[in-house]
């Protein structure tokens, strides 16, 4: 499986993951949310993508 690279300055990789825990705690809100299964799905989904983004960060 091919990947992307890509290179950020310190500052940058803070931005990142602050938004991405933002996200994902407003993610966890809307699944809860939901109703619709399909659209549960959808957020669970989206939802571990952007975990995964997050892990590949690591901590400061």
């Amino acid at each position: 499986m091919a990947g992307v690279k890509l290179e950020l300055s310190e500052a940058q990789a803070a931005e990142l993951r602050r938004v991405l825990a933002e996200v994902l705690g407003d993610l966890s809100h809307e699944i809860a949310a939901t109703d619709n299964p399909g659209v549960r799905t959808n957020l669970v989904e989206r939802r571990h993508l952007l975990q995964q983004v997050a892990e590949s960060l690591g901590s400061p």
